[in-house]
């Protein structure tokens, strides 16, 4: 099974801005830069949230890596069903971000379009 091009760019495109949300959440976030993109006022509120900050960067670089390695496997039945559950959660998370507080629409919109853009790009499996 062969990714087609378009269907790997959307894909890649998630994945990369996985990898930076990783980076702002569990690499950058004692810089007032990174906190304030996710709407936190102070310094105080974000030493309060680092650690989960932290933990949820790691659940983004994972689903990044997902992505990738199933890239990486393109062609196999392994590669496909690692990129396609990886995208699938990635716009499952966008979901319940713009469910819990639909003020986030940009944000899930950012983080869920990529994602479900390369599923829907995806050619079915066919069974032999």
């Amino acid at each position: 099974m062969t990714f087609p091009l378009l269907s790997a760019l959307f894909a890649m495109i998630a994945g990369l801005l996985h990898v930076y949300i990783f980076v702002l959440e569990s690499v950058r976030w004692r810089h007032p830069s990174a906190w304030r993109k996710f709407g936190i006022a102070s310094q105080e509120h974000a030493d309060i949230i680092r650690p989960m900050a932290f933990n949820q960067g790691f659940y983004n670089l994972f689903l990044a890596a997902g992505v990738i390695v199933g890239l990486a496997l393109s062609g196999t039945l392994v590669g496909y069903g690692m990129i396609v559950l990886a995208l699938a959660v990635m716009v499952l998370a966008a979901v319940v971000l713009v469910v819990t507080n639909r003020t986030l629409w940009i944000a899930a919109l950012v983080q869920g379009a990529p994602p479900l853009l390369a599923l829907l790009t995806l050619p079915m499996v066919q069974q032999a």
